[in-house]
């Protein structure tokens, strides 16, 4: 998508609103996961159900963007830079996609329909997605900072 730009500014300034927009999409992620934490999860007044499946699609969506979209440009990045960055993407890639693998079990859990034991298991189960999100961001964090958000400086400086 990026190869056939002349400058590191026409290159990486899209890389920018790629993030830009997948963080929004972790905020997003971060209130569903708020809301359906503060939630009671047997009240008849308010059904868990759609929640949990608001919940488990953004995480979804925002891990695949993560996997299929974000590191590929910011190894494609660090490639073109040649500063270290690839060290960092290969130490922390398969960290992420460890904790992916465990946002996939929780969504292959409760994305569809629960049974009253796993219902009854969902405020454990919620506490460590919360967990392995908050990791799976500071990772990310990383990434970014290391492999965009120098670069960004080099290029803008």
């Amino acid at each position: 998508m990026l190869e056939g730009c002349k400058t590191a500014q026409e290159r990486w300034g899209g890389v920018h609103k790629l993030i830009d927009g997948w963080l929004n999409s972790r905020q997003e992620l971060i209130v569903l996961f708020c809301n359906l934490s503060a939630s009671k999860p047997l009240s008849a007044e308010q059904p868990l159900g759609p929640g949990i499946q608001r919940f488990c699609q953004s995480m979804m969506d925002y891990c695949s963007a993560g996997h299929f979209e974000i590191y590929e440009q910011l190894i494609n990045e660090a490639k073109e830079y040649d500063d270290g960055g690839l060290e960092l993407a290969s130490t922390l890639v398969p960290k992420l996609d460890e904790l992916t693998g465990r946002c996939v079990d929780f969504n292959d859990t409760y994305d569809q329909h629960c049974t009253f034991e796993e219902l009854a298991q969902l405020p454990k189960d919620l506490s460590a997605i919360g967990e392995i999100l908050e990791e799976r961001f500071e990772l990310e964090d990383q990434l970014i900072e290391r492999l965009h958000t120098i670069h960004r400086e080099l290029v803008t400086g």
